[in-house]
C-alpha cells in the first residue's frame, strides 16, 4: 500500500503551500499559528497526509481563509455554485463570531421576509432598484403623478450659501 494518497491530496497540499507563500509564512510559523507539528504540515503539503476537517479548519484559520475553501478542495464538501444556501456559507464562516453571525442572519432574513418571494416582487413591478421605496406605489398611480423635485431649485426654502 503506497503512503502517498490520490492527486486530490496532492493538490490540496499545493494549494495550501502557495496561500502559505502568499502570505509570506514559514512552514513553522504556519504549523505554529495552526497549532499542528512543522513534519505534519509538511506531509500535507507533499500530500502524504490526509488531514481532517479539524486540522483543516486550523489551517484555513491561520491562512485566514475559509474552511469550506479548503473542505471543497479535499472533497470533503462539494463545490457550490452562487445558487448555494447563504445561510449555511454564514454558519460556516470561522472568522465571524456566534453574534455576529446571528445579526447578519437576522438582516438577511429580515430582506428575505420584506421582498417575499421573487415571483412576488416581480409581480408587484419592482424591477427598479432606483425606485423611492419612501413612496408607495399606491401613492404614486392613485394620483397619477409623483412627487415633485426636491433641493434648493424646488423652492423649498433652502437658500444657497
Amino acid at each position: 500500500m503506497s503512503s502517498v494518497f490520490p492527486d486530490p491530496w496532492r493538490e490540496l497540499g499545493e494549494f495550501i503551500r502557495e496561500q502559505r507563500s502568499v502570505a509570506r509564512l514559514s512552514v513553522r510559523r504556519l504549523s505554529d499559528m495552526a497549532g499542528i507539528s512543522n513534519p505534519y504540515l509538511s506531509q500535507i503539503e507533499r500530500g502524504l497526509r490526509r488531514p481532517s476537517a479539524e486540522i483543516l479548519q486550523q489551517i484555513a484559520k491561520a491562512l485566514q481563509l475559509s474552511a469550506e475553501t479548503l473542505y471543497v478542495r479535499a472533497g470533503i464538501l462539494d463545490p457550490r455554485g452562487f445558487e448555494g444556501d447563504l445561510t449555511e456559507a454564514i454558519l460556516a464562516e470561522p472568522q465571524l463570531t456566534e453574534e455576529q453571525k446571528h445579526a447578519l442572519l437576522r438582516i438577511y432574513t429580515s430582506f428575505r421576509r420584506e421582498n417575499g418571494p421573487a415571483e412576488a416582487v416581480a409581480a408587484r413591478g419592482e424591477t427598479d432598484p432606483g425606485r423611492d421605496p419612501a413612496v408607495a406605489p399606491d401613492d404614486q398611480t392613485a394620483t397619477g403623478s409623483r412627487p415633485g423635485p426636491t433641493g434648493p431649485a424646488a423652492g423649498n426654502g433652502s437658500h444657497p450659501a
